[in-house]
């Protein structure tokens, strides 16, 4: 059985590949994604392809972890969340952009597509 930081691994390779069909691999079939670009709650495969689709559209996507940042905590047996902040970059209109984002997962490492939760926000500017 995989651990919880293999998956974020896995997630942050189909990321930087532009695999739709591996990111999508990650996630279980009622999976609910809370998108860092988008404002829309996705809860279906279909609308979770579009949503990677569109995204790995963009020039230049690639997203890193800040490592320090990772924190996993173990719920009930194989259900695990892990929280961090990771860097998105892509290109706007010819310019190389970064994005930092917090993220929290909620993993079921006894299924097959582990991921059955996912939010990620834009870390907000302070005050």
């Amino acid at each position: 059985m995989k651990n919880p930081n293999q998956i974020l691994v896995e997630w942050m390779q189909a990321v930087n590949a532009g695999s739709v069909e591996d990111l999508l691999a990650l996630y279980d079939e009622k999976a609910v994604l809370i998108p860092t670009f988008s404002n829309r709650i996705l809860n279906t495969p279909e609308k979770l392809r579009t949503y990677f689709e569109t995204l790995g559209s963009r020039e230049e996507l690639s997203i890193s972890l800040h490592e320090k940042t990772l924190i996993l905590q173990a719920i009930h047996e194989a259900t695990f969340t892990l929280s961090g902040i990771y860097c998105w970059r892509f290109a706007v209109e010819g310019e190389l952009l970064s994005f930092e984002a917090r993220f929290t997962y909620v993993l079921d490492m006894h299924k097959p597509r582990p991921i059955v939760h996912h939010h990620s926000s834009q870390v907000p500017r302070t005050l």
